[in-house]
């Protein structure tokens, strides 16, 4: 359990050995996810540990701000640590039903919460670390940050918010991003309004001593904007996805994974045939019912409220331990690692508009 903290300098003492450090200084709450050998990868303790100390620090006048970021040099957040679902699930537990409604409860908090939140984004933000940051008010990224919702990999889709996020970026950048799964560096997320700084990472103990000693004189949010303007820049040159934009507006708004692979492999836009085939051969490599599921829930959630993202991500994970393939990607990849999924349907050409369709029933649009 972590202390509710509202002094300076006070650590958290928790019975998950520190997973989550917890700390105020100059009123502002450091949060520090702290399983560097794990990439920081959050579990069901973790996820309560945050909700926790975010709880008091909403209410503690002592507390104007909080900085958010992963110990180590490798990772901000990788991700849930989906072995240990995996493991409950195959044990008959409940630990995978448990772990998302707090997760999504800890992830819409971040996005409604009362005070600014400053998210470094240093080294691998992956999965249900985009769920903790993309709710954050001041998003920051280094050259060491790679950013993606890769869950399609494992046989599962682009959760903690994702239906919300992902299709709010411009285009059909997005729905690239959720389908395919790959990763995007600093530029791109800049680009792609997943982040809104960037600061070399050598500069992030600097940021901390400026943050040690910043006067409070407006607004927090405006104080700490008054900081990263400092030493931190809002847009970088070169962003990949801005050349390759034509093109995935173009394929990712066709109307099923099927024909954007088939059009990848024939039809050449602006320049990109390379990238077309190397898209296509990973898309193949996917799961083709979490690539289809996405899909479909990615082009729903443009038209959905942040809660009824939340409501509609809960509704099929509540389903696809049992009917979809995040199981067997786990164990492919993860357990045996064979790397040879065997999904279900096994390709592409498979897959079946019904069965897709099949997990969104039940669904009730608040706004229906």
């Amino acid at each position: 359990m972590t202390a509710q903290v509202s002094s300076p300098a006070t650590q958290s003492m928790d019975a998950t050995q520190n997973e989550v450090l917890a700390e105020v200084r100059n009123h502002i709450g450091h949060l520090t996810l702290n399983r560097p050998a794990g990439l920081n990868a959050l579990t069901l303790d973790m996820v309560r540990n945050l909700q926790r100390q975010l709880d008091a620090w909403a209410i503690d006048e002592n507390v104007h701000a909080v900085v958010l970021r992963g110990a180590g040099e490798k990772a901000f957040c990788a991700g849930g640590d989906i072995r240990s679902l995996y493991d409950s699930f195959k044990s008959g537990g409940t630990l995978h039903q448990d772990f998302f409604v707090e997760e999504y409860a800890l992830d819409l908090a971040i996005h409604h919460y009362r005070k600014p939140i400053l998210a470094l984004m240093d080294g691998f933000v992956l999965g249900g670390g985009m769920g903790l940051v993309q709710g954050a008010d001041l998003r920051v990224v280094t050259e060491k940050s790679r950013l993606a919702m890769p869950e399609v990999g494992i046989g599962y889709f682009p959760d903690v918010g994702g239906s919300y996020f992902l299709p709010r970026i411009p285009g059909e950048l997005g729905i690239y991003l959720g389908v395919s799964g790959v990763q995007i560096r600093a530029a791109d997320a800049l680009y792609c309004g997943l982040a809104d700084w960037y600061l070399e990472s050598v500069k992030l103990e600097l940021l901390d001593e400026k943050l040690d000693q910043l006067d409070w004189q407006d607004s927090p949010l405006k104080d700490l904007q008054g900081v990263l303007a400092q030493l931190a820049v809002q847009q970088l040159s070169d962003a990949p996805l801005a050349t390759l934009r034509p093109a995935i507006d173009h394929f990712f708004a066709l109307p099923d994974v099927p024909s954007m692979v088939e059009q990848l492999r024939e039809v050449t836009v602006a320049d990109s045939h390379e990238w077309a085939l190397a898209t296509a051969d990973l898309l193949e490599s996917r799961s083709p019912l979490a690539m289809g599921v996405t899909l479909e829930m990615l082009r729903r959630g443009r038209h959905l409220s942040l809660e009824d993202c939340f409501a509609l991500e809960l509704h099929l994970d509540r389903q696809w331990f049992e009917r979809g393939d995040l199981i067997e990607g786990v164990r492919a990849l993860l357990i045996d690692k064979d790397k040879t999924p065997r999904w279900n349907p096994p390709t592409l050409q498979a897959l079946d508009a019904e069965h897709i369709a099949s997990f969104f029933t039940g669904f009730d649009q608040s706004e229906s």
